[in-house]
């Protein structure tokens, strides 16, 4: 029977969260389609903050990767965006001309972020804060340091504001209203917040409003109403979001503030849904994602056709996810006659707490410092219970009634241990006590991440990680350690550390092989484990293991850079920055022949061809072997790029030659696979013209010899060097760096930069074995030669070969259906 159509238009959390709750509950029932706007997979929006602040990566906020889509046979269009539903076909069409029938049709268009009309507002440098576009936006300015307004001082403002203070940009914040957050704060919590952040370094003007963005083609400044004018290189709208209905409107459903939907997530059309921050329930509209997860459950429900409870409103308590900054919010905390407040405020401690009162029962509470008692509260709120008995202590919190009531000590776990079983834990997702603990006893779970995995409590913005961890202290006793490492994936409890040390103790020479005696949980691994492995054992067993093509993500299978519209990025390698014209006429006709869009030069030193077919690819590399140019492994965890200074050879500052240094450097590590990808500098002198000191890798050649650097860092996070020693040959840096790059092949882990690795195995330990032990750094050496002697193989030569055709291939021709080349690539 053919399977019914269900098509998404939008992948955010909400339909993410759906989907899982509908393959749960019909598996196989549906053929899913899912229309992207964005260029990528589903991701966690609420870290975006962590993200910008460089706390975080892309990486660590993917919610489903390429693996999830195609274990599910989900059809993911990226980058496009929906412009129209023909109700009466039931269908829907892309900007880029993609058009699919739907039996069910669920629209997830989110909301679009209020841009203030002032004068000034279209000039370049003014950005919203949505998405992963807008905090990649952000991060390319902050890079330059300089001067960045919020304007905003909500909790979307604040947490961009606190991020770009990070990322090292001197940052002022306008908020119209006279304190910070006041639809979530009162003003005492709002001064606490304001004086915590001006503490930080950031500037807050609050009752300021702006009247105009200064600047000619690009910001320069913000004017205000008063006259003041606020330097600025970049300026952030964080005022509001409001419901993206056009869509919807379009196609003549119902649309109030948002898109009108009954209590079970339906449209005026019977055949359409909606789900997430473009719904409208009871005349209410949601930003929060915990009511939006409640109605990924509801409607789940609805199309597997069994129907559970109906959407109602509740209650979302409020948290900043600012490092550092405790604030905790929920119900109705604005004053009135007819309710009494309880305030207790710790000024050494910088803490305060109010709860307010109606009737004997709490109808609000706003916590700053100290927020353990937020999920007490809200408990209280939540189930309507009279506290009236609780009124003299009632602020001291749950710890100090359970002292109360035993007579004795506080016990840290108290608290948890006395929460019913439908207490919820995790407000994002709608976790409850007794669903946390039941799953650590019936699926035997020991590591915070198995927990996380399997119930999703803490699993979005955090915050009640500790609450998790008591919990799981609670049910496991004394065998839980918080402190333990972690699985590496949710097929093994196997941290990467134990996986690597057993693949090498028991002699592991395959994947099959690790996942049999390691017990691995699934048949196959999943997008997760087998690159590690794959990684793992190529590092292990050089000259016994082969690679597994299938075991690398796209780029590397397809040893080119996939872009937002489908098509690839080629970078040919340049030795040490280094050309000639024989290779830039190779290159120049090249992009002719394949009608080539862009061509870019890289940070560096390399020239990046953009908009090649994939299609086009074998051919591309063809041309570019011809001329002597191999794979520059831009894609690839393994050696990037050497960038150079002229040195010697031209420069009348330069100490060495560190073009030749460079060159040498980079034909001797080339082809190496790594735990991440390694970039390498070399600078002729102190005035460091190569950038050598926030690389992976680098050299800044001095008079007296060579100074050699590493676990540099300049990407989302910005880190210098760390010194390790300096030489007087480029024997000796030859053998330094390569000793190092093996240490670092056999001891990091997957995913893992050399500057988080050193951090975490220790500089002492590094400098111990690379510089103190000879013997030690040789053996690393030579295992390092040893291992290249497989390496060092052109990935675009074995293809234009004929290896691994198949990749290259489209999978139909649909030019008779009139679509775009894009709209063929499978959903990888």
């Amino acid at each position: 029977m053919a399977l019914e159509k269900l098509v998404i238009v939008g992948n955010g959390m909400a339909p993410g969260r759906m989907l899982e709750h509908l393959f749960e509950q019909a598996p196989g029932r549906y053929d899913v389609t899912i229309f992207n706007a964005e260029p990528r997979v589903n991701y966690d929006r609420i870290m975006l903050s962590p993200v910008l602040s460089g706390e975080k990566s892309f990486d660590d906020i993917v919610i489903h990767d390429d693996g999830w889509y195609e274990t599910h046979n989900v059809t993911l269009h990226r980058g496009a965006r929906v412009t129209g539903i023909d109700r009466a076909a039931k269908t829907v069409t892309s900007a880029n001309g993609i058009t699919a029938p739907y039996d069910r049709l669920v629209i997830a268009t989110g909301s679009s972020p209020f841009i203030i009309p002032v004068p000034g507002h279209q000039l370049e440098g003014v950005l919203a804060y949505r998405d992963l576009d807008d905090v990649e936006a952000m991060q390319r300015y902050a890079s330059f340091r300089g001067n960045a307004v919020v304007i905003g001082g909500g909790l979307l403002g604040l947490e961009a504001a606190a991020g770009l203070h990070m990322q090292g940009m001197k940052v002022t914040v306008i908020h119209l209203m006279p304190t910070l957050m006041e639809r979530q704060l009162d003003t005492a919590a709002g001064y606490l917040l304001q004086k915590e952040l001006e503490g930080r370094g950031i500037d807050i003007r609050c009752g300021a409003n702006t009247r105009a963005i200064l600047g000619e083609d690009r910001v320069i400044a913000v004017e205000l109403d008063d006259g003041t004018v606020i330097d600025a290189d970049m300026v952030v709208m964080a005022v509001g979001i409001r419901p993206s209905t056009a869509l919807a409107r379009e196609a003549g459903l119902e649309v109030s503030r948002g898109i009108v939907c009954d209590a079970q997530l339906r449209t005026s059309d019977p055949a359409i849904s909606a789900i997430g921050e473009c719904v409208e329930v009871d005349g209410r509209v949601y930003g929060l994602v915990a009511p939006l997860y409640t109605m990924a459950k509801i409607l789940a429900a609805d199309l597997a056709g069994t129907p559970v409870e109906n959407f109602l409103h509740a209650e979302t308590p409020t948290k900043l996810k600012v490092t550092g900054v405790n604030l905790y919010s929920v119900g109705d905390f604005a004053e009135g006659d007819d309710r009494e407040e309880v305030v207790l405020r710790d000024a050494a401690r910088g803490t305060y707490k109010r709860v307010i009162v109606k009737d004997d029962r709490i109808i609000g509470a706003v916590l700053y410092g100290d927020v353990a008692d937020g999920g007490w509260y809200n408990e209280l709120l939540r189930k309507g219970e009279c506290v009236r008995d609780l009124r003299e202590t009632l602020i001291f919190g749950q710890a100090f009634q359970d002292v109360l009531s035993s007579g004795g000590k506080p016990d840290p776990l108290a608290a948890v241990a006395s929460l019913a079983d439908d207490a919820e834990v995790c407000g994002c997702n709608g976790v409850c006590k007794g669903a946390i603990t039941g799953a650590i006893k019936d699926k035997g779970l020991s590591a915070l991440d198995e927990v996380r995995a399997h119930t999703k409590a803490s699993a979005s913005c955090g915050t009640c990680t500790n609450l998790v961890e008591s919990l799981m202290a609670l049910t496991l006793g004394d065998s839980f350690d918080a402190s333990a490492p972690k699985a590496m994936c949710n097929c093994t409890h196997l941290p990467h550390g134990d996986v690597r040390r057993l693949i090498k103790a028991n002699a592991l020479k395959s994947i099959p092989a690790v996942m049999q005696e390691l017990e691995w949980t699934t048949s196959g691994g999943c997008a997760k484990c087998r690159p590690a492995l794959n990684y793992y054992l190529l590092a292990d067993w050089p000259g016994e293991y082969v690679d597994d093509n299938q075991s690398r993500f796209i780029n590397e299978r397809v040893h080119a850079n996939i872009q937002r519209d489908g098509t690839y990025s080629v970078i040919p390698r340049m030795w040490g920055g280094m050309t000639n014209s024989q290779e830039l006429r190779a290159i120049a006709d090249v992009v002719d022949k394949f009608a080539i869009p862009t061509v870019h030069v890289t940070g560096g030193q390399r020239i990046d061809l953009l908009g090649v077919k994939k299609e086009d690819l074998p051919g591309v590399w063809a041309d570019l072997n011809k001329a002597g140019m191999v794979s520059g492994h831009a894609y690839g965890k393994s050696l990037r790029t050497v960038k150079t200074c002229v040195g010697t050879n031209w420069c009348r500052m330069g100490t060495q030659d560190s073009t030749g240094l460079g060159v040498a450097l980079e034909k001797f590590l080339w082809g190496s696979w790594t735990p991440h990808k390694v970039k390498l500098a070399v600078s002729g002198c102190p005035r460091n013209c190569a950038e050598a000191t926030c690389k992976d890798i680098g050299i800044v050649c001095v008079d007296s010899g060579y100074e050699l650097h590493y676990a540099g860092a300049a990407g989302i996070h910005i880190q210098g060097t760390t010194r390790l020693t300096t030489v007087e040959t480029e024997e000796e840096v030859m053998e330094i760096t390569a000793a190092m790059m093996q240490m670092y092949r056999e001891q990091g882990f997957y995913l893992e930069r050399i500057y988080k690795w050193a951090d975490r195995v220790g500089h002492d330990t590094i400098r111990a074995q690379i510089l103190d032990n000879p013997d030690t750094r040789r053996a690393y050496y030579d295992r390092f030669v040893f291992s290249q002697r497989f390496s060092q193989t052109d990935p675009w030569s074995e293809r234009v070969s004929g290896k691994d055709k198949h990749e290259f291939k489209p999978m139909a021709d649909l030019s008779s259906r009139n679509h775009s080349s894009s709209s063929m690539e499978p959903a990888e």
